[in-house]
């Protein structure tokens, strides 16, 4: 890192490094939960599923808005010797931190297949949307501001993630061409050479 400056990764990156591995592990478990009958059995379970997908999706996606839109309207602009993360470091890492977690929350979606099939699977999927959903509002806002938003690396948990946590004092903010992902933490499209 450069004397004086900063390790940043990309806000919105942070929150959408979940959104894949919950939404496949979701899908994985809902559909091995489908083959077994369970307690309450599997029309009720998928219903009941559907209401949780729903649920997760909401609760996820509106989650620290608040506190989202406080440090953004905060927010410095990032220094010349500030390190922006890649977009491929900041997801590795945020998976890395959590791949105990996830695995938990896959055997516990699975596990809860025996008493209400597929039910587990689709929260854990719904979470994963959720994730995805409020990477896309982070990314309208940060086109409304006409800049990306950054976390110092430093402030984020040990597990790489809780870009709002209690270490987070403000975000910097670098023009939108910055770093390797789109408004949003998506990849960034390159045009097409001709």
């Amino acid at each position: 890192m450069a004397r004086g400056g900063l390790g940043l990764a990309r806000v919105a990156v942070v929150v959408r490094a979940g959104a894949a591995p919950l939404w496949w592990l979701g899908v994985i478990a809902a559909g091995i939960g489908v083959l077994v009958p369970g307690l309450t059995g599997r029309r009720i379970g998928v219903l009941a599923g559907a209401a949780l997908f729903l649920i997760a999706v909401a609760v996820v996606a509106c989650a620290r808005r608040r506190r989202y839109d406080a440090l953004s309207r905060a927010a410095a602009r990032a220094g010349r010797h500030d390190v922006l993360q890649d977009r491929a470091v900041t997801a590795r890492n945020w998976r890395r931190g959590h791949r105990w977690w996830l695995l938990l929350a896959f055997l516990a979606a699975v596990g809860s297949a025996f008493a209400v099939p597929a039910a587990g699977g689709l929260l854990l999927a719904g979470c994963g949307v959720g994730l995805w959903v409020k990477a896309a509002w982070i990314g309208r806002r940060e086109r409304a501001l006409d800049a990306l938003l950054w976390v110092r690396v430093d402030w984020l948990t040990p597990t790489a993630g809780r870009p709002t946590g209690k270490k987070v004092k403000g975000y910097r903010t670098t023009g939108v061409a910055a770093g390797d992902a789109a408004p949003g933490g998506t990849r960034r499209r390159t045009p097409a050479l001709v």
